[in-house]
């Protein structure tokens, strides 16, 4: 009877579906925008690759490490090699300017200076259009990333940073992390270029056993010119990806203000609904219903109005969010590329919200109608 009787009360109940809607879909979308920022950021890192930065260093950018102490690491145990070496990667990082497709302005774009070694580090590196830059040019290659958000950077085209003008002969994909929203060029060229010296900014270096810093620690403790900060590869960008997690605090708190309103219309929707079945109530009472059918029945009306706005709400969220490009500042003032991800522990979390706001809209409404006695209710519907 309460299903049935929808009809009679139709604009009150799609409000309160949209409404539901409404709080679901943005909740969904800041979730799903702190969840793709922190998979673009965690997928970079790599158990197999220690990342030593100056102690202190927060982020790349505020780094500083010298030749020196990129030739001691190189001596170190713990570090894998091949037949040319130590597999060690000092690289460069440095911030350009690039014009954001969406809104026209500049925002900054991180250059990174590295070699072949560097590259071989990120295991899912590809190319996927053009060429390798040449060694001692000013050639680069550009993420995936910067092509979806960046205006400029096809391949062919020159691009002048300051007084230098560089050409793009690739472009490349590292699986969809934050790599993809790098610049790759020649390191030895942008310590050229931007008087940097002999000196570089971080050292990569791939370990003979996956996640074992204990023998570099060992030996940095020992050298007392390495007062360099260490760490896995995947604990840097892993606590890199962590600053967007206020983004889903930030959507939990909104969705509970919007949900706080949305119950105020749900439960108005709910009282209407049951003065309006007033008669329908005292008439199944009275044939031997007893008051918990009744307290059901509006409980049941409540929860299929609020799953169905929970439905429309992640429908919309799906086909609105999921896969969305956008881009943030990251930890070194950069921008970060990254796709909004709809995964399905979001949609729960969207199901029990919805649930939760038809529970407490149905109980009071369906408490009254429970309690309401059998004269009262006739004569309020007469």
């Amino acid at each position: 009877m309460n299903i049935r009787s929808l009809p009679r009360r139709l604009w009150m109940s799609l409000a309160m579906v949209l409404a539901s809607a409404v709080v679901v879909a943005i909740l969904l979308a800041f979730l799903a925008m702190a969840k793709g920022f922190e998979a673009t950021m965690s997928g970079a890192g790599s158990d197999a690759v220690a990342l030593m930065m100056r102690e202190g260093s927060q982020a790349e950018l505020n780094s500083v490490i010298s030749r020196d102490q990129v030739n001691l690491v190189e001596e170190a145990p713990g570090i894998a090699r091949d037949a040319e070496g130590p597999l060690v990667s000092p690289e460069l990082y440095v911030i350009v300017d690039g014009i954001k497709k969406s809104t026209g302005s500049k925002a900054n774009i991180p250059l990174r200076g590295l070699d072949k070694r560097g590259m071989a580090m990120r295991g899912n590196m590809q190319l996927l259009e053009g060429r390798m830059f040449t060694p001692g040019t000013n050639e680069m290659i550009v993420g995936s990333g910067i092509l979806r958000e960046f205006d400029g950077f096809q391949l062919g085209n020159e691009i002048r940073f300051g007084k230098n003008v560089w050409t793009v002969v690739g472009v490349f994909s590292t699986g969809g992390n934050v790599f993809e929203s790098e610049l790759w060029a020649d390191a030895k060229m942008i310590q050229s270029h931007y008087n940097r010296g002999s000196s570089y900014q971080t050292i990569r270096a791939q370990l003979e056993n996956p996640g074992d810093l204990e023998p570099l620690t060992a030996y940095f403790d020992t050298e007392s010119q390495l007062n360099l900060e260490l760490k896995t590869e995947a604990d840097y960008f892993a606590e890199q990806g962590k600053q967007l997690q206020y983004m889903a605090i930030f959507g939990r708190v909104i969705s509970f203000i919007m949900a706080l309103g949305a119950l105020a219309g749900a439960l108005n929707t709910m009282y209407t609904s049951v003065a309006d079945r007033a008669k329908e109530i005292a008439t199944l009472r009275t044939l031997g219903f007893s008051n918990f059918s009744a307290f059901c029945g509006t409980i049941a009306e409540a929860l299929v109005l609020a799953i169905a706005g929970g439905l429309l709400g992640s429908l919309a969220a799906f086909v609105f969010f999921d896969g969305m490009n956008a881009s943030t500042l990251g930890g070194s003032f950069t921008q970060v590329v990254f796709s909004f991800e709809m995964s399905p522990d979001l949609f729960v979390q969207g199901a029990v919200l919805a649930l939760l706001i038809g529970f407490v809209s149905g109980f009071f409404p369906a408490w009254r109608a429970a309690r309401m006695p059998v004269i009262v209710a006739f004569r309020n519907a007469a």
